[in-house]
């Protein structure tokens, strides 16, 4: 009789396995992608740009694959100079961020509304000059020395917390995000480190922390 009941209990487990396994299956296979794009442009670092050095144009494409979960492709442009501690060196070229992030908290009227949390992996080839690097001349005296321009590449993770809104009932998004940064490898001129990185930022670190205000369309 024991026998017989561990039998049971046995086979008992092994039905709800499967029964939830078929479950999650028909589950899976109920799941299908809609086609759905966000489209947006940085307005404030594009604005910035006209009062200072630094021009940077980037915008991005995102797509809800499921109820939570949004993939994201930025792609940008940057000319920058950098001039401090002895250093003046421009640079420009494309960047790239391939990503995606999690809906946190969400509108149940509209679930493209909402706190999200995500990563991307970013990367630039780009010119850089060095005008002038600050060098330790005959008797310790400083002076500098000048390096053609040169490319270059840079790599880093970067993540992305932040919020977006709908404008009234329109197509139209406002999305507020903030992006730490982590450079991961640099090419290097004469064994430089980078002073500067397009999509990255002023930084002779490891470390960088960028914003961004977008405006985006739905479709």
């Amino acid at each position: 009789m024991k026998t017989k009941r561990i039998f049971s209990f046995f086979f008992s487990v092994l039905f709800v396995l499967s029964l939830a396994q078929t479950q999650q299956d028909s589950t899976k296979f109920k799941w299908k992608y809609q086609p759905n794009f966000l489209v947006g442009i940085d307005v404030l670092n594009a604005a910035t740009g006209l009062f200072s050095d630094r021009m940077l144009y980037q915008g991005f494409v995102s797509s809800r694959l499921t109820k939570n979960i949004h993939a994201v492709v930025d792609a940008g442009f940057e000319r920058n100079v950098y001039q401090k501690n002895g250093y003046d060196a421009t640079v420009n070229g494309p960047f790239l961020k391939l990503g995606a992030f999690y809906m946190l908290a969400s509108d149940r009227e509209n679930p493209m509304n909402g706190f999200y949390l995500g990563g991307k992996l970013s990367g630039s080839f780009y010119s850089q000059e060095y005008k002038a690097v600050p060098v330790r001349g005959y008797g310790g005296s400083e002076t500098s020395v000048a390096y053609p321009a040169s490319s270059q590449s840079s790599f880093w993770l970067e993540g992305a917390v932040g919020g977006r809104v709908q404008l009234f009932e329109s197509p139209f998004y406002i999305e507020v995000n903030i992006q730490p940064r982590y450079l991961l490898f640099s090419t290097k001129q004469e064994d430089i480190q980078p002073m500067i990185v397009p999509g990255f930022g002023k930084s002779s670190g490891k470390f960088n922390v960028g914003f961004a205000w977008n405006i985006a369309y739905f479709f």
